[in-house]
């Protein structure tokens, strides 16, 4: 739940948004942007930005449109054409032909539940092993603090 809880904003996100100021990516992607300079020409557009920082990886081709059209939605976020199509496959939806769907009410529990158990997090969080639950959904530990925080708060419905 304090993955779910962080990577939807408490339920609030369906779809990632890229609008970010100059500075903020800066802080976001430091590698991608050292500085407010280089990160100016992508400020306050998500499409732009999307394709700068998701094409060439996770499935998505350089040079393309992928970054955009395969944000970040539904509960657990998943982005890029790669986790599209593998959780589009596994589960008999069309993530591919209409990303969308990955954030309708239809889908996104599923989509999350699939993710959850293909990354053995169940053990993991029967563990307190908040910080490789993470590291399995995110890829990072972007939002660590956050996610323990949810995990705090929400520790005692599952403890009951």
């Amino acid at each position: 739940m304090a993955q779910i809880l962080h990577e939807s904003g408490a339920f609030t996100i369906l779809e990632e948004s890229l609008n970010y100021s100059a500075k903020r990516m800066t802080q976001v992607w430091p590698s991608r942007f050292p500085t407010v300079a280089d990160a100016e020409p992508f400020a306050h557009n998500p499409q732009k930005l999307a394709n700068k920082v998701y094409n060439g990886r996770m499935g998505n081709a350089q040079g393309s449109d992928d970054g955009w059209h395969y944000i970040g939605r539904g509960l657990m976020q998943i982005t890029g054409l790669d986790s599209y199509t593998h959780f589009g496959n596994k589960l008999g939806i069309d993530l591919v032909g209409n990303p969308a769907v990955a954030y309708s009410s239809a889908s996104c529990l599923k989509i999350a539940a699939e993710e959850w158990t293909e990354n053995g997090c169940n053990a993991l969080a029967d563990a307190d092993k908040v910080v490789s639950i993470t590291i399995k959904i995110n890829g990072g530990k972007i939002g660590l603090a956050e996610r323990k925080e949810w995990l705090l708060r929400t520790k005692h419905i599952w403890n009951a």
